[in-house]
């Protein structure tokens, strides 16, 4: 069995929706939900659908929850609105294996600071004429990782950072699953 485990500090529509795709799935498992927002929203939703999550802080992040990683040997490692940086030390201990979704055509809009409504304010401000999503490994920089897939769309002029928010949603739920079980047909 090729076990995922999930990190997310917000709503957590795309864990819920990585959790229901692999649900019945006899070859691939979400085993665990991990948080560092104890009133974050995944909790609800990893409940909901029986998934067990655990929520840490910042020194049991750097501590505890590599250990745990290491002992549970997740095949992959995914990142979904998880918004604080992966330590170097993760990176060494599973290379290759933490990947991450996106709201934008990277490199466009990415780095420090670029998450969630930034980013989609940006794109708008900017009037850009399409935007996407992009999926990616996890390196030592934030979104510099080598891209696994993007998907696009389009921008009217008249879209609002929520329109572009919307668009962004609508290519994740659509494509971030699905990738995630393409890279699995390869570990």
């Amino acid at each position: 069995m090729k076990t995922i485990v999930v990190f997310a500090s917000g709503s957590g529509t795309n864990a819920e929706k990585i959790i229901a795709y692999f649900a019945e799935s006899e070859q691939v498992t979400v085993s665990k939900i991990y948080t560092n927002n104890p009133k974050a929203g995944v909790i609800s939703r990893a409940a909901a659908l029986g998934v067990a999550t655990r929520v840490f802080d910042r020194n049991a992040f750097e501590n505890q929850v590599l250990l745990e990683l290491q002992e549970q040997k997740p095949t992959l490692v995914v990142l979904a609105g998880f918004l604080w940086k992966i330590p170097p030390s993760f990176i060494k201990a599973f290379p290759n294996k933490i990947i991450n979704i996106h709201p934008s055509l990277l490199p466009k809009y990415g780095g420090k600071g670029m998450y969630g409504r930034h980013v989609f304010e940006a794109i708008a401000a900017n009037n850009e004429q399409e935007t996407g999503i992009t999926i990616h490994y996890v390196n030592e920089h934030y979104d510099e990782g080598a891209i696994i897939f993007q998907a696009k769309t389009s921008v009217a002029r008249t879209d609002t950072a929520a329109d572009i928010a919307q668009k962004t949603h609508t290519l994740e739920y659509a494509h971030f699953a699905p990738q995630i079980q393409k890279l699995l047909q390869n570990k």
